[in-house]
């Protein structure tokens, strides 16, 4: 259902507060590219900061602007079963086209936890959801065997796949025979997910280069590896510098030289240190998109 170039949108701030204006453009910027789909107050949109009327403006103007032309997804997961159902009901009724839902941070729930959590999520709300996987974040991973349990859910579309772990996508793909849709939550591994199965990407560069990324992934598709090898070539680098600092800080600021709008982020989050800013504008500049 959810395939291809998928951005993890950057919330755009100005003067401390939400920049319609900015997403608006940055919106129509990923349209033009050709990405594939929005997803929108995730952590790259720094969701732990955003009040919730600021969250249901980004998916109403996300939802105006694409008009169905691309699919938005918005992040509803929390740590809290019962605000995540709350979240995932208010999405719906805003006509997003399905939900992020990641696994529960920092209560760490074991993995009949996690189950039930889903469970409880598919049960009660009748829209697609992608599970999102990202152990570093979270503190919990959750564990092939029971993603195939949660891919028997008829909501349960994709999976988020952010745990850096080839073997572990691997075994995902192998056991859950393609109930659900495996996307890349690493930038820089996108390729060779993409070479065992997977469908896509949640991708952060996507904010700054979203052609090229999308590129890669047409590539791929079409059979043409060496194409598609000398895209991740090229991409890979920025891949690394997007992340110098915590995610969304480098992208922000990436976005801000470009002369996007991004905005710094919100507290507890920093603007980028100069010396990471320095390197940034190298890896921008050796890319070409920076003079």
């Amino acid at each position: 259902m959810f395939t291809g170039s998928l951005v993890a949108l950057v919330t755009p701030f100005k003067d401390g507060k939400l920049d319609e204006e900015g997403l608006r453009a940055n919106i129509d910027f990923q349209i033009k590219n050709g990405t594939d789909g929005l997803v929108v107050c995730a952590t790259t949109g720094e969701s732990p900061t955003l009040t919730e009327e600021e969250k249901e403006i980004i998916i109403k103007i996300s939802v105006e602007i694409c008009d169905g032309r691309i699919p938005v997804i918005a992040s509803t997961g929390t740590n809290s079963t019962v605000k995540t159902l709350k979240a995932t009901e208010r999405a719906k009724e805003l006509d997003a086209s399905g939900v992020l839902v990641i696994t529960p941070y920092y209560n760490k729930p074991t993995q009949e936890g996690l189950y039930q959590h889903f469970k409880a999520v598919t049960d009660e709300v009748d829209i697609p959801v992608i599970v999102y996987n990202v152990p570093g974040r979270t503190g919990v991973n959750i564990l092939p065997s029971t993603v195939k349990r949660i891919a028997e859910f008829k909501n349960i579309v994709g999976i988020k796949e952010a745990s850096g772990d080839l073997n572990q996508v691997s075994e995902i793909i192998q056991l859950c025979n393609d109930s659900i849709t495996v996307l890349s939550g690493d930038d820089s591994l996108t390729l060779p997910i993409l070479a065992v199965g997977a469908k896509g990407v949640v991708s952060v560069i996507a904010n700054i280069v979203p052609g090229d990324l999308k590129s890669m992934i047409e590539a791929f598709n079409r059979g043409d590896f060496q194409k598609a090898r000398e895209l991740h070539n090229k991409l890979f680098p920025l891949t690394k510098a997007i992340f110098y600092e915590t995610n969304p800080i480098p992208a922000k600021a990436a976005m801000e030289l470009l002369g996007m709008a991004a905005g710094e982020p919100r507290l507890p989050l920093v603007k980028i240190s100069k010396a990471n800013e320095e390197k940034l504008k190298k890896s921008l500049t050796e890319y070409g998109i920076l003079n």
